[in-house]
């Protein structure tokens, strides 16, 4: 059974960093791409970041350009989101996903429950 597990979410205040991590099992990310993805209420789900299997090529949404960067450790499993300079618009909950090297949420079959940020003006 594949899971996808997040963590490091919270209340921060604008300004602030956090770091989610997602950690696998099931699965061995090595032979995927990752991405972390984000849902405010009353909006889709859109793409923050993604990686290819190898840690070699990243991608990012405009809006966290700079100031996010997502990296993984195959040997551990996992795929991580620093996350520095938070602003309000933020806010939202953030998914871990394994698949293509992509930024479509079509892209990725396997999917993490969440973890909630939100970031206070």
């Amino acid at each position: 059974q594949v899971q996808l597990v997040e963590s490091g979410g919270g209340l921060v205040q604008t300004g602030a960093s956090l770091r989610l991590s997602c950690v696998a099992s099931g699965l061995t990310i090595s032979t995927y791409g990752m991405g972390w993805f984000r849902q405010a209420p009353g909006k889709e789900r859109e793409f923050v970041a993604a990686i290819n299997w190898s840690g070699s090529s990243t991608n990012y949404a405009d809006s966290v350009k700079g100031r996010f960067t997502i990296s993984r450790d195959n040997a551990k499993n996992t795929v991580s989101l620093q996350m520095n300079s938070l602003k309000p618009q933020d806010t939202g909950v953030y998914y871990c996903a394994a698949g293509s090297y992509s930024h479509r949420v079509g892209d990725f079959g396997s999917w993490g429950q969440g973890t909630q940020v939100t970031v206070s003006s």
